[in-house]
C-alpha cells in the first residue's frame, strides 16, 4: 500500500508509485502507467477548470513537452504548487529599474529649496552684520572725540544715502541727538559732516525730519549762520539744503518759518543770485516755496522783502517759473495781495509775462495772480489797465493753453463788470441812458423816433466807448495773430491780408471772447 503524506502548504506528494488507485478525502493515488508528463496534464485540467483559452493551452502544452523530454522522473519534492506556479508565473525578462532622472522637478524642487534656505541664510547674516556696524557707529557718535565722532558722521551719511532701511535703523539707535550736538563744533569739517549725515536722515522719512527739528537743528543752524565769524560758503549751502528737506514736512513749514529762516534764506537767495551757484540757488527758491505753502509765513515773506526782489527775478527763465510759483501762494493771504500791490512795476511785470506764448506755465501761474487780485484788490484793476492788461488778455484767450484762457476770460469778466459800475456811476446810476439804444415804439420816444431807420441811428449814436475799446482790441489782436502766421510761414514782409481776413478780423462776435 503507497504511502502519502501533506506537505507544509497542504498540496500532495508521491514518494513512490503505486498500482492500485484509490481517493480518501483530500489524497491521491496514481497509476503507475501514468508517466510523469501525463501527470502535469491531468493537474493542469483540474486546476484550470476546462478554461478554453488558446494562448493558455499552447503555453501548457509547450511547458510540459519540455517536462515530458527529461528521462528521469520528477523529483520526490515536486509539488502541484510549483508545477502550477510555473504556469502562472512564467519566467519574466528582468525588469529595468529606472533610477529616478536627476534632472527631474523632485531634484530641481530641491535645489530651489536648498538655494532659498542658502540665501535666506545669507541675507540673515548680511543683516546681522549690518546692524552690528551700525551700532558701532552711532557709539562712535556718542563718545567724547572730536575725530571719532566726524568719521561716524561721515559714515552715516554714507550709510543712509541710499538706503532706506539704515535711515529707520540709526535713528532708532539714537544717532540724531549726537549729530544735532555736532553743529556746536567750531571747525567746519564737523559741521558739515553733521548737517548732511541729517540731511540723508531726513531723505523720504517724515519720522526723521520731525525727529531733527524737535532736537534743536533749526535753531542751532541758525545760530550757526549768525555767528560773528563768517561761515564757510559751503556750511552755508549745507543749512540751505536742509531748510529745504526739513520744509517739506508741513508740521514743519510754521516752526521753520517763525524761527528766522525765512530771511536767512532771502538773504542766502539774493547773495546766490550775484554768484550763480545754480544748485544752492534753486534750494532756497524751493525752501521758499515749501514755507510759502503755509499762510502762517506770509506775513514774515512780506515782512522779509522778498516780493520785490522776486518780481525784479523774473525773466530769468531758469526760475521765473519757481518765483511764480511762490508768488502765487502769497497772493492767497490778504498780506501777500498788499505785498505784491504796492511792489514797484509788479502789474507791468505780470502783465508781460502773460506775453509769454513760450512759456505756458509761466502764463498760466501770471494769470492766476491777477485773477486773484482783480477779484480780491478793486483798487488795483485800474492799475491792471493802465499796465495794458486788456490787450494781453484777449491776445491769451485766442492763443493760450486751456487754462489760461479760462482765467484770461475770468479776468476780462471782472474788468468788464467794473467797468460798467463806473459807467453807471458817471451817470447818474442811469445804467441803461449809458449802454443801450431807446427802445422804438415805446411812448416815450415816439415824438422823436418815427420810424426804424432813425432808431437805428440813434443806437450807432449811443454806442459805448466800451464796445468800440473792444471792438478795436479785437481788430488789433487779430491783425498781431496773422503777422505771427505770416512769419511762421516764412512769407514776404510785404504780404497783404486779403479782403475777406479784413472783413473777418472787423467782426466783434468772436466766440472766444467774454463778451
Amino acid at each position: 500500500m503507497a504511502k502519502c503524506h501533506r506537505n507544509d502548504i497542504g498540496f500532495i506528494a508521491l514518494d513512490r508509485p503505486s498500482t492500485a488507485t484509490s481517493s480518501t478525502g483530500n489524497n491521491f493515488r496514481l497509476w503507475t502507467a501514468f508517466t510523469g508528463a501525463a501527470f502535469r496534464r491531468k493537474i493542469f485540467d483540474a486546476v484550470s477548470c476546462g478554461a478554453s483559452s488558446r494562448h493558455r493551452h499552447q503555453l501548457m502544452q509547450e511547458m510540459l513537452n519540455d517536462t515530458g523530454s527529461q528521462s528521469q522522473p520528477p523529483p520526490p519534492t515536486t509539488t502541484m504548487k510549483s508545477v502550477l506556479k510555473e504556469f502562472n508565473d512564467p519566467k519574466k525578462a528582468d525588469k529595468v529599474v529606472k533610477k529616478p532622472n536627476s534632472n527631474g522637478k523632485s531634484e530641481k524642487l530641491a535645489d530651489l529649496l536648498n538655494l532659498v534656505e542658502t540665501e535666506t541664510a545669507a541675507e540673515t547674516k548680511r543683516k546681522v552684520e549690518a546692524l552690528e556696524e551700525l551700532k558701532r557707529v552711532v557709539k562712535e557718535l556718542q563718545v567724547e572725540d572730536k575725530e571719532r565722532n566726524v568719521q561716524a558722521a561721515s559714515r552715516v551719511r554714507s550709510l543712509t544715502k541710499e538706503d532706506s532701511e539704515a535711515r529707520v535703523t540709526v535713528p532708532m539707535l539714537g544717532s540724531i541727538p549726537p549729530l544735532v550736538a555736532m553743529l556746536d563744533f567750531q571747525d567746519s569739517d564737523s559741521q558739515i559732516a553733521a548737517l548732511y549725515a541729517l540731511l540723508n536722515l531726513g531723505i523720504g522719512n517724515d519720522a526723521n525730519k520731525a525727529a531733527i527739528v524737535k532736537a534743536g537743528a533749526v535753531h542751532k543752524m541758525l545760530k550757526l549762520m549768525e555767528s560773528p565769524n563768517k561761515p564757510n560758503q559751503a556750511v552755508s549751502d549745507a543749512v540751505v539744503a536742509n531748510f529745504l528737506g526739513l520744509s517739506a514736512l508741513d508740521s514743519n513749514k510754521p516752526i521753520i518759518g517763525s524761527s528766522g529762516a525765512i530771511p536767512f534764506l532771502v538773504k542766502s537767495l539774493k547773495i546766490l543770485d550775484t554768484n550763480s551757484r545754480s544748485q544752492a540757488r534753486h534750494d532756497a527758491l524751493r525752501a521758499l516755496y515749501n514755507l510759502s505753502i503755509s499762510p502762517s509765513n506770509i506775513s514774515f515773506i512780506s515782512e522779509a522783502d522778498l516780493i520785490p526782489f522776486l518780481l525784479n527775478a523774473l525773466g530769468d527763465m531758469e526760475v521765473s517759473e519757481r518765483i511764480l510759483s511762490i508768488l502765487s501762494n502769497v497772493v492767497s493771504t490778504p498780506e501777500g495781495r498788499k505785498g505784491i500791490s504796492i511792489a514797484p512795476e509788479a502789474f507791468p511785470i505780470l502783465v508781460d509775462v502773460l506775453n509769454w506764448t513760450d512759456s505756458p506755465g509761466c502764463q498760466e501761474k501770471a494769470s492766476y495772480i491777477l485773477m486773484v487780485m482783480a477779484h480780491k484788490a478793486y483798487g488795483d484793476r485800474q492799475a491792471m489797465i493802465e499796465a495794458g492788461i486788456v490787450s494781453s488778455l484777449l491776445e491769451l484767450t485766442l492763443l493760450g493753453s486751456t487754462l489760461a484762457q479760462k482765467r484770461a476770460s475770468r479776468i476780462l469778466e471782472v474788468l468788464r463788470v467794473d467797468k460798467g459800475k463806473r459807467v453807471s456811476e458817471n451817470f447818474g446810476g442811469n445804467m441803461n441812458a449809458a449802454v443801450s439804444a431807446p427802445i422804438c415804439g415805446s411812448s416815450s420816444s415816439s415824438s422823436t423816433n418815427l420810424n426804424g431807420k432813425e432808431c437805428l441811428v440813434e443806437e450807432a449814436g449811443m454806442m459805448s466807448e466800451e464796445k468800440k475799446a473792444v471792438k478795436q482790441l479785437v481788430q488789433q489782436s487779430l491783425q498781431n495773430n496773422m503777422r505771427r502766421i505770416v512769419n511762421r510761414a516764412n512769407l514776404p514782409q510785404d504780404f497783404v491780408p486779403s479782403e475777406h481776413f479784413k472783413s473777418l478780423t472787423a467782426s466783434t462776435t468772436s466766440k472766444s471772447l467774454p463778451f
